[in-house]
């Protein structure tokens, strides 16, 4: 099987310290920064800094079955609705509301 090189993208957050100080860190890849007296050296540096990083080891790809991926399920899904066919519900919420506003008027005296 041949291999197909290709240029890959990263990109680059560059960020001014001082008027001749920039570093630049390649976004998503820790301990991946430079520092230079320009924009243009630090980010020239920070691209020197990944070639070599990428030379030490091999990017590779892998795939993962969706079925492998297991959803995080919300514990309070299962109580959805189930006041849904309930009559007395709204009568519920009233004195829900009732009870809550006369808690918060003897709270202000």
């Amino acid at each position: 099987m041949k291999l197909r090189k290709s240029n890959m993208q990263y990109q680059v957050f560059v960020e001014s310290r001082s008027e001749h100080q920039f570093v630049a860190s390649v976004v998503g890849l820790p301990n991946c920064i430079a520092e230079g007296a320009s924009k243009e050296e630090a980010i020239s540096k920070a691209k020197t800094v990944l070639t070599e990083k990428m030379n030490r080891g091999e990017l590779v790809t892998i795939e993962i079955e969706p079925q492998a991926i297991k959803p995080k399920i919300d514990p309070w899904l299962k109580h959805f609705g189930i006041f849904a066919n309930d009559p007395t519900f709204e009568d519920f919420l009233e004195e829900v509301a009732a009870y809550r506003k006369a808690t918060n008027e003897e709270s202000e005296e």
